[in-house]
């Protein structure tokens, strides 16, 4: 996970275009005209003072560094005083005939209200009751940037009475050509009304609290914001009382909500493109696979921890070298049992672009030989969780480099870009299509997906089901359309291996492979035994020669403690913490997330070793998983300045929201508040909040991905996201269940609640997988809210989604 919150960093990027004399459309300018020596005026100096700090704000913003060329900004020479001036700068810039993407137009200084509906700007030597002679009408100035070649205009008047121009400006709009009017946009924006007069310094301070606010707390991620964006953001720093009297006036309006080339966002990041498997998703979408990849325990480390699963690791880069032929692997396990980490070191080593990275490196002298993939093995990459089936075949399509095909009002959008997929197979020739699907169990159409996104490439996989019928929307005019592939499929030599990241029940006897089979059901079928009717099941009746690798087998666990060695690695007295790491792997194993955050609370420990020896942390803490250790981060993280009981209310309302995640804003105080009663903050105190725990300890209990162009939050994985949404969980409580209720401790647990089981006293109360939410039914598992396999736990449902919320290292 990465965060940019924080100061963004204004080294200027290569720009991407060629150089503006070479090809004027392309250059963006802004122009300044500022008028600010009024020295008959009484207060000129403060005045004046003022104008420097609103030039130094708009210099500032928009000398944002983005993925276009940086804005060319022109000012005066010389101080302005009289009306030629304006008017010999307006001639020497060219505004008129102006070619450009982007043009800016900041006017400030005092105005004029005219007696007919019309404003002016004021300039030292204009004489009292002659504006027409020796002012300048505001709205000539504004007509020559609206009327010019540019693209994208925008003019911000800061001056006194600059509502008065509306009349003006219309009469103006009415005599552009209309072709420019639809092929241009177009904005006025003024910060005055009718009767307003300008405070010199409310503009700057604003405007600067807007610039702020964008960079630490918006959590916009585009290059660029929307007219309506900057204007909101702007209104934020209004106070009820000033709304009326400072708000923006949009007298000109483009008529669009996307992003304008004229307004840069300061608090964009300019990240790498993804490439490879991970090209077509966003940038910090592509931070997923990173994330996992990695194991860092938050987004500010930059190390590379995975270590181990040598055996698996093999596996996978033999499945997926050029010369392999088409299949399917199932790679599969409890939760938190490192599948996702498994998937994304591949889709990640695997990519040319971050074979490159410094990054590489020390994940290549980590690994063991013959692990790490051939290089752009992997065609495509999709998380699936929260996703429809919808979502997961766009997502599909765009992973493999191209864009989904417009879907008609009566088609269905999953059969449309299935068959682009299908299609791409098709084209492909010989060169084989390598797919990695992660997190199947936590996506919301989980059947869909298998019957229309994955059933259909079943004949370019090896030995599989048949190509399924067609579906209504796939006949037109009464005739049934061909499927691509077909019949000749395998013998035309085009080839499609599926790597699919699915969670289930851990089988008895789970070794690794499972060396040793799980013990057969009465009509004598092991997988049945192993996970009844769930998704793995029905993966293998599509896929039926598919091949399947665990992640939870007894091997993992010196694997689990590679990893916190790795982790841990740079402590004073590493040697000996790394005598008593068996003994933390005993008590978190198989959950490699919870592995991940007590390897975290040992490296930030003051005495790592003494804490690792400490009975009562293994007895409190690790005893208890992901609730153990969320219980002990919350009694620490008071020493980051964030009272416990404000992060618990944030990190639940990261659980609660919606979507994939909670965005900062007002969104994410907005719920936490609703957690904190009867406690309140203000909301400059709840973005205090909010930094400290993304800065802080607990960062690492969050993941971040980007929805609708904006940074959203989320628990980092299920577990956590179950313990969060539980309505009787006390995780401000001094130590773990002292009473021995076993509700949720690890003590009954240890193989994942094999077939469900419950806590330690088989209650079926909140087992690792949350699989067994309620009261558990004899065997342990079903439970109130459990799905039929007993797998969803209290927020799952039949198919043993497991909750709503993603995993971070599953």
């Amino acid at each position: 996970m990465r965060h940019t919150g924080g100061e963004v960093r204004h080294t200027r990027l290569p720009a991407q275009c060629d150089d503006p004399s070479q090809d004027p459309a392309a250059q963006r300018v802004l122009l300044t005209l500022a008028v600010r020596d009024y020295t008959d005026d009484d207060n000129h100096a403060e005045f004046a003072e003022g104008i420097d700090q609103q030039l130094g704000v708009v210099g500032e913003w928009w000398r944002t560094p983005g993925p276009g060329q940086p804005f060319r900004q022109v000012g005066p020479a010389e101080e302005l005083r009289n009306r030629e001036q304006v008017e010999d700068f307006l001639r020497r810039q060219h505004v008129r005939e102006l070619r450009a993407q982007a043009l800016v137009v900041f006017i400030t200084g005092h105005g004029i209200a005219g007696k007919s509906d019309t404003h002016f700007l004021r300039l030292p030597d204009t004489v009292p009751n002659r504006p027409l002679a020796t002012a300048v009408r505001t709205v000539d100035v504004v007509a020559a940037a609206l009327d010019s070649h540019a693209e994208n205009v925008l003019v911000i008047v800061n001056t006194c009475f600059a509502g008065n121009m509306h009349a003006d400006l219309a009469a103006v709009e009415k005599e552009i050509r209309p072709s420019r009017r639809e092929s241009a946009q177009l904005d006025v924006l003024v910060t005055c009304g009718l009767t307003t007069k300008i405070e010199v310094l409310r503009f700057p301070e604003l405007l600067r609290a807007a610039l702020e606010r964008l960079r630490h707390t918006a959590g916009i991620t585009s290059s660029h914001l929307s007219v309506p964006e900057f204007m909101a953001q702007y209104a934020r720093g209004l106070s009820p009382r000033d709304e009326k009297k400072f708000k923006l006036h949009h007298l000109v309006q483009g008529g669009t909500l996307q992003p304008s080339p004229c307004l840069p966002n300061p608090g964009y990041a300019r990240l790498r493109e993804p490439s490879g498997a991970m090209r077509g998703y966003h940038p910090w979408t592509a931070e997923y696979w990173l994330d996992r990849a990695t194991g860092r325990p938050n987004e500010s480390d930059s190390g590379w921890y995975f270590r181990g699963r040598e055996r698996l690791g093999r596996e996978i880069a033999r499945f997926v070298e050029p010369a392999a032929p088409g299949g399917v692997l199932l790679v599969t396990g409890c939760a938190g049992s490192g599948k996702s980490a498994v998937l994304a070191r591949a889709v990640t080593l695997s990519d040319p672009v971050f074979r490159l990275d410094p990054l590489y490196k020390a994940a290549e002298a980590a690994s063991a030989p013959g692990t790490i993939p051939a290089e752009g093995a992997i065609s495509a990459a999709v998380p699936a969780r929260n996703a429809d089936a919808a979502q997961v075949a766009a997502d599909l399509v765009r992973s493999l480099g191209m864009s989904p095909a417009p879907v008609g009002a009566t088609d269905d959008p999953v059969a449309v870009w299935s068959r682009q997929v299908q299609d791409f197979v098709v084209r492909a020739s010989d060169e084989p299509v390598t797919i990695v699907l992660d997190a199947l169990d936590e996506a919301q159409e989980q059947a869909r997906i298998i019957s229309d996104v994955l059933a259909p490439l079943a004949p370019f996989c090896g030995r599989g089901a048949p190509v399924p019928g067609p579906r209504p929307e796939e006949c037109r005019g009464g005739r049934r359309q061909e499927q691509p592939g077909g019949d000749g499929a395998l013998a035309s030599g085009r080839r499609v291996r599926l790597l699919i990241g699915v969670r289930s029940s851990r089988p008895f006897h789970a070794s690794g492979a499972g060396a040793r089979p799980a013990p057969a059901d009465a009509s004598g079928d092991t997988a049945a035994a192993e996970d009844g009717a769930g998704l793995l099941q029905a993966l293998r009746r599509v896929f039926p020669a598919a091949r399947t690798e665990r992640t939870d087998g007894d091997e993992g666990r010196r694997d689990m403690e590679l990893y916190l060695r790795a982790l841990v690695g740079g402590v004073p007295a590493a040697e000996a913490l790394r005598a008593e790491l068996p003994h933390v792997v005993e008590a978190v194993w198989p959950s490699f997330i919870d592995a991940r955050l007590a390897g975290y609370q040992l490296r930030e420990a003051r005495d790592p070793v003494a804490l690792a020896r400490d009975p009562e942390w293994h007895r409190a803490t690790l005893t208890h998983g992901i609730r153990g250790l969320l219980r002990s981060d919350l009694r620490m993280v008071a020493e980051d300045g964030l009272p416990p009981r404000v992060a618990l209310a944030l990190l639940k309302a990261s659980a609660y929201a919606k979507g994939q995640g909670v965005p900062w804003g007002e969104v994410w105080p907005a719920i936490a508040g609703v957690f904190l009663l009867p406690e309140q903050l203000a909301p400059e105190e709840w973005d205090r909040m909010i930094a400290r725990l993304l800065s802080g300890r607990l960062s690492g209990y969050l993941a971040q991905t980007v929805e609708d162009e904006r940074r959203v939050y989320r628990p980092a994985h299920e577990e956590l996201a179950a313990e969060l949404l539980r309505p009787d969980a006390d995780l401000l409580a001094g130590g773990g269940d002292r009473d021995g209720d076993g509700d949720g401790d690890r003590d009954g647990d240890r193989d994942c609640g094999r077939d469900g089981d419950g806590g330690r006293d088989g209650d079926g109360r909140g087992d690792r997988d949350g699989r067994g939410g309620g009261r558990g039914d004899r065997d342990g598992r079903s439970g109130e809210h459990g799905d039929r396999d007993g797998r969803s736990g209290e927020h799952g449902d039949r198919d043993g989604r497991g909750g709503e919320r993603g995993d971070r290292d599953d």
